[in-house]
């Protein structure tokens, strides 16, 4: 069995839709970051997208036994094209049809400029599966859309139904692989966020 830990970068503090734009990330919980870094394999290949927010996350995790990939731009967040670093409310304002049609039912709805969740999903499924056909554990630090993009995949579910599940920053999704690393009957294991290891229907693990 091969697993993947799909990693939240740290906290941007950023209250508007950060997709594309490279904010840094907050990574100055040191406690947070060794107790997630206890909690991932140590021996893993770690990759990260290329924004500098998950750069730096995954560089905080690197550990001897983790082998660091180059980054993969597929594994970017969503792009939000001209809603990029804007409020809901400016979003709701600005194209009031377009955004409820966006969150209500995401799909193919894409902001302007921007991209839909499909697309996401499509690109970071194919970035994912080719590292996972390798074989081993993976850590990949990312965005909150590819995790539940992920989320939403192996659990055959519709985007609007995943949008419920809490990622924060820092937490841990894990998904186990079939032999071969094949996303055939691939599961999602564990949600982990704050300070405990979850299941994703919120009972507490050890």
């Amino acid at each position: 069995m091969s697993r993947l830990f799909l990693v939240r970068h740290g906290p941007t503090h950023a209250k508007c839709m950060v997709g594309w734009s490279d904010l840094p990330a907050d990574l100055s919980d040191q406690a947070r970051i060794a107790a997630l870094s206890a909690y991932l394999p140590a021996r893993a290949r770690l990759i990260s997208s290329d924004l500098s927010r998950t750069r730096a996350t995954a560089d905080a995790l690197a550990a001897p036994g983790r082998q660091r990939l180059p980054e993969a731009p597929a594994l970017r967040e969503i792009h939000f094209g001209a809603w990029e670093m804007l409020s809901s409310a400016e979003i709701e304002a600005r194209d009031p049809d377009l955004s409820r049609a966006y969150w209500t039912d995401p799909g193919e709805v894409a902001p302007p400029g921007g991209e839909s969740w499909n697309a996401m999903a499509a690109r970071s499924s194919a970035a994912l599966d080719a590292l996972m056909a390798e074989g081993g554990d993976v850590i990949a630090v990312c965005h909150f859309a590819v995790i539940l993009g992920q989320v939403a995949r192996h659990r055959a579910e519709a985007p609007r139904e995943v949008l419920r599940h809490p990622v924060a920053p820092l937490s841990v999704t894990r998904i186990d692989y079939g032999p071969g690393g094949s996303p055939a009957g691939a599961r999602i294991a564990t949600l982990a966020h704050s300070e405990y290891i979850t299941n994703i229907d919120g009972n507490q693990l050890k």
